[in-house]
């Protein structure tokens, strides 16, 4: 690790994460190795299963278990954390409420609050009154909001944010699998899955609500009675396991929950296609893998995908179990489109920021909000 500059303290930042916010877990463990990296030291405010799955402490993070809940324990650990702080960054609106209570409580390394950055990953599901609210008050307390694409920038600019700004993300992890031998691997994963002489259906993410994988179900009986039957995997686990599994037994769906995998670029080398059925994470990281993997994708066509994906990827009505397992099919019989949209992804990947851009983009707002005027960051 680098030192800080001579004279000055490294400086110190406390990332917090809500429940079930997979995506911008991964985005804050990439963050993480980066600033550590740097010479700043971080400490990760989040549900226990967020460690288990990316491993924060291996990054050379503190952790610090929050419960999802706001109970007296998870305030008092929040501002056990928050006290030696330079800089809060709250990923998600949840994460970003949870934080406020405290944040009023602790004052920052000059005197005053302690300042806040806020990335917004994702759009709320409903606009009724008490999501405006809510949203208004964290973009209001928030020294810097930063919206991962530029629908929530605008959002954050109605919502009176002071200063928002666009901060896309880079996909997380490496950019293809580079596996030499890619076609040995391929086979064995299949071989693994029971998708030897199949076609193989991927997604992945976390078993709740907003990924919608009860979409994939829906659309996976259209291609049910097919032969040779495609099988679909979802990696990822979550509360509606046992729901989504009842489901599969009571449908005799093809489709196979694989929990957590650590091995997802060889799923991603093995897949025919890969399914990104959910519209509220505004920059998915499975779609930013896919892509980047060269492998095709099928994915829910809002504005922030469209933007994201562009022409490299089959975009589908949001919330149509009929269009998407037609597009799916659709790709499964046409293998100079899967050609096709192998070849493009990677190109469009090209032009998304890096991991170390993502970084220095991030730790210059850091160095802006929390260090006086004329110091300079780390590394």
């Amino acid at each position: 690790m680098p030192p800080p500059p001579h004279g000055q303290a490294p400086l110190r930042t406390v990332q917090v994460l809500g429940h079930g916010a997979t995506g911008s877990a991964a985005h804050v463990r990439s963050l993480t190795a980066g600033l550590i990296a740097r010479g700043v030291q971080v400490t990760v405010c989040a549900p226990a299963p967020a460690e288990e799955t990316h491993g924060f402490t291996a990054a050379g993070a503190r952790f610090v278990p929050v419960a999802a809940r706001p109970d007296p324990a998870a305030l008092a650990a929040l501002r056990g954390a928050f006290r030696d702080a330079d800089v809060v960054h709250a990923h998600g609106v949840r994460a970003g409420l949870s934080a406020l209570p405290v944040l009023r409580t602790v004052r920052g390394p000059r005197g005053g609050r302690l300042p806040l950055v806020v990335t917004w990953h994702t759009a709320a599901r409903t606009a009724g009154a008490l999501v405006r609210l809510r949203e208004r008050q964290l973009a209001r307390a928030a020294a810097v909001v930063l919206g991962v694409c530029a629908g929530l920038v605008d959002r954050a600019r109605e919502r009176g944010a002071r200063d928002a700004r666009l901060a896309p993300l880079a996909p997380p992890g490496p950019r293809a699998a580079g596996d030499g031998d890619a076609d040995r691997t391929r086979h064995k994963v299949r071989a693994e899955l029971g998708a030897v002489d199949r076609p193989l259906v991927l997604a992945a993410g976390p078993l709740e609500e907003r990924q919608e994988h009860d979409l994939l179900l829906d659309a996976a009986h259209a291609w049910a009675a097919r032969e040779p039957r495609p099988l679909l995997v979802v990696v990822g686990e979550g509360g509606r396991r046992a729901a989504l599994q009842r489901r599969i037994e009571t449908e005799e769906l093809p489709v196979l929950l694989a929990g957590h995998r650590a091995d997802l670029p060889e799923l991603l080398a093995a897949a025919d296609v890969v399914a990104v059925p959910g519209r509220w994470d505004a920059r998915p990281p499975l779609a930013q893998q896919a892509l980047a993997a060269g492998a095709p994708l099928v994915a829910a066509a809002t504005g922030e995908l469209r933007e994201l994906l562009g022409p490299a990827a089959e975009l589908t009505r949001p919330g149509d179990a009929v269009a998407l397992a037609r597009a799916v099919l659709g790709l499964l019989a046409d293998p100079d489109r899967r050609a096709a949209l192998a070849a493009a992804g990677p190109l469009r990947a090209a032009d998304w920021p890096t991991e170390d851009a993502t970084v220095a983009q991030v730790l210059s707002v850091y160095d802006e909000v929390a260090r006086p005027v004329g110091a300079h960051a780390p590394g």
